[in-house]
């Protein structure tokens, strides 16, 4: 019966994602260019977020001291939580207290919200269902392992468990429409949070296990044919190596291993989280998206949270999830560039919504916005930040604000770089306007600290071409050069202002045409500062 359920539900979700159109004043995604932008009142906004530790949010007078605080980090946007246990205390009773007084303080500090469902799970497990869910083991199963042993994780293959969830989530999202339809406090919605199976690869539930014997639904076999040439490799891989079978059961079509286990897993997850954001978005619908929960290198499926919106499960996401939005990473690992690149393959947008708050998020922040066309950067537990050595990451926000006006702009065209600079980097080499552009970090020149052995904290920035001959260069820690891309010519710097943008009118301030920029040699800007410089260049 679930399974009858899920694939009607897919179906109408497919539908949705093929051809629902929010109103145009609502929050939502449109593709330009070769961007995808998120429109809030019809303008392309930025998330420069935050997100608050999981307890935070769920106490208001707790909260009252953070909002000024995250005011002054120059954020624009607070990731928040949305409890399913304190919002259904009691199984059909609501109590939206939690989530009113997060609109309501929101809007007085004049920021946007991203609320998380934490609903059937949250980094894996169900620690945030309500008491009458968690106690009625019969009416709401749990996944069990190999041997048998049941964890505290709903299974997705119960009726039951969709059904308690969905309600709830419609509950929360018939709420927003009739308190923040106007507003648009709230522009997108996370649901569930790092969905993942632990301690093994699959459930071994009776559900489960019945479902596992079944054949490949359709959808995922449609999905595989349709999309036989933009799969993503790893996923391609494991389906060739069976012979690319079109018919089978999952261990026929995709062999008998622990890969296979967690791709049978993770189309029911998939399916489950469809069917919650179909109806979700029937209420109220905002744009959506899902997280995951990075797995580490060469450890295997079941030891770590297995079968979420990874990279190596995007298709089996994209197919099962049409209606998500988004598949988006949380950042706890090294090797920040590598996992951006993964989540950007095909048409997904990169939206980070959680990332380790340490030094060099600044740099980070700065370069995926630049590189990536990122829509939303949220340091986790951003409210503890004075735990931490002066993290700045507000330095860079400070920043960003300015120039998302020209962002929202110059992004579709192609025309705005970005680049991280760490110790262990090479040049950046890029081409942008009539110009060939190589920036290493400020470090690199050796000279810049004197006889004192610098600290090496990350640099990094963005740079805009407004004209052929004109940018903006937006960061910390770098030095830029520049080389005409026509034959024979070289590069000279007309001008170079350090400056502000104040209601997106550019404010000069000093002009950088001496030591500063090396006598005509490059655009520099120190290792700890962060600035905007406008560069004006010429060819002789």
């Amino acid at each position: 019966m679930l399974h009858k359920l899920l694939l009607l539900l897919l179906l109408i979700g497919t539908a949705l994602a093929a051809q629902a159109q929010s109103p145009a004043n609502m929050p939502r995604l449109v593709k330009t260019g070769q961007s995808t932008q998120l429109l809030v009142d019809g303008k392309p906004y930025f998330v420069l977020g935050g997100e608050l530790g999981n307890s935070t949010a769920s106490s208001t007078a707790y909260m009252q001291p953070v909002w000024p605080k995250l005011k002054a980090m120059h954020l624009n946007t607070v990731i928040a939580p949305v409890y399913w246990e304190l919002m259904e205390p009691t199984e059909g009773k609501f109590d939206f207290t939690l989530v009113d007084v997060l609109l309501r303080d929101a809007r007085k500090h004049q920021m946007k919200l991203v609320l998380l469902w934490f609903g059937a799970w949250k980094n894996s497990m169900s620690c945030y269902a309500p008491a009458w869910v968690k106690t009625d083991l019969k009416r709401f199963p749990r996944v069990e392992d190999d041997k048998g042993v049941p964890q505290e994780i709903m299974t997705p293959f119960s009726s039951a468990n969709l059904e308690a969830d969905r309600k709830a989530f419609v509950q929360l999202m018939q709420h927003l429409k009739a308190t923040d339809d106007q507003q648009h406090t709230v522009i997108t919605v996370q649901v569930e949070n790092e969905i993942g199976m632990l301690p093994t690869a699959r459930s071994y539930d009776d559900r489960a296990n019945a479902a596992f014997k079944q054949p490949v639904p359709a959808p995922l076999l449609t999905y595989l044919q349709r999309e036989r040439k933009n799969l993503k490799p790893e996923f391609a891989a494991i389906w060739q190596r069976q012979g690319a079978k079109t018919k089978g059961t999952w261990e026929e079509v995709f062999g008998k291993s622990l890969a296979t286990d967690e791709i049978f897993m993770a189309w029911y997850y998939a399916t489950f989280t469809n069917a919650i954001t179909v109806a979700g978005k029937a209420a109220y619908p905002l744009p959506m998206y899902v997280n995951a929960a990075l797995n580490r290198p060469n450890v295997p499926p079941g030891k770590y949270p297995s079968a979420g919106p990874l990279p190596h499960l995007m298709d089996v996401w994209q197919a099962g999830a049409p209606a998500i939005d988004i598949l988006a990473p949380d950042f706890y690992n090294p090797n920040f560039e590598h996992w951006c690149d993964l989540y950007t393959r095909g048409s997904n947008p990169l939206f980070i919504p959680e990332i380790r708050f340490e030094a060099g998020v600044d740099a980070k922040a700065l370069f995926a916005f630049g590189n990536y066309n990122c829509l939303s950067f949220a340091p986790f537990a951003i409210e503890g930040s004075d735990t931490l050595k002066s993290p700045p990451i507000g330095k860079a926000y400070e920043l960003l604000r300015q120039v998302t006006f020209l962002l929202g702009k110059y992004q579709p065209a192609g025309q705005v770089r970005g680049f991280l600079l760490q110790k262990d980097s090479a040049a950046r080499a890029f081409a942008l306007g009539d110009y060939q552009f190589t920036v290493k970090h400020e470090y690199a020149l050796g000279w810049s600290m004197g006889s004192k052995k610098p600290d090496w904290s990350p640099g990094g920035g963005l740079i805009i071409a407004v004209a052929p001959d004109e940018f903006y260069v937006v960061g910390t820690g770098l030095v830029l050069t520049a080389e005409p891309t026509a034959k024979g010519k070289r590069a000279g710097y007309l001008s170079v202002d350090e400056g502000r943008f104040e209601n997106e009118k550019w404010l000069p301030g000093r002009r950088m045409n001496g030591d500063q920029d090396h006598q005509g040699r490059h655009v520099r800007v120190s290792g700890g500062d962060y600035s905007i410089q406008r560069v004006k260049l010429y060819t002789y």
